[in-house]
């Protein structure tokens, strides 16, 4: 059975440190083994220039990848991320970012994820939606 919305939101309040919470993340979709997030754009987070600050985006990764394995496994367990990297296409300014995280292989101690991250702000009227960054994450599942 498909992890709800609302349970994957209450694994992000139940178990992420304050200043992840701040980012504002929420969960919109999940399937078996995937989970998309929508970082709202803030201010807060943007840099010099008025793009989104990349930490923000690495961060967002992170958080999206927790909840994927979580849906993937069926219930949230012990886990902490072995490697991220990340590859930045474009800036983001003013608009949200929809974060996909796609599990790619679930082991018995590890997973591997695929992140898309897209400015949501692309793809009213100039067709699709535009990669803002791609991430690959490596996870060690702890219990």
């Amino acid at each position: 059975m498909t992890m709800t919305t609302a349970e994957a939101d209450k694994i992000l309040a139940d178990n992420f440190a304050p200043w992840v919470l701040e980012l504002g993340l929420c969960v919109e979709a999940l399937g078996d083994d995937r989970a998309i997030l929508r970082l709202p754009w803030s201010d807060r987070l943007s840099r010099e220039g008025g793009g989104l600050c990349g930490q923000a985006l690495m961060a967002a990764a992170d958080t999206a990848t927790v909840i994927a394995v979580s849906a993937a496994r069926g219930a949230y367990g012990p886990m902490t991320t072995v490697q991220q990297s990340t590859s930045f296409q474009r800036a983001v300014t003013g608009s949200d970012v929809l974060i996909e995280a796609v599990v790619t292989k679930l082991g018995r101690r590890m997973a591997f994820a695929d992140i898309t991250m897209s400015d949501e702000g692309t793809g009213r009227d100039e067709g699709p939606r535009r990669i803002a960054a791609k991430a690959s994450m490596v996870y060690a599942l702890l219990g």
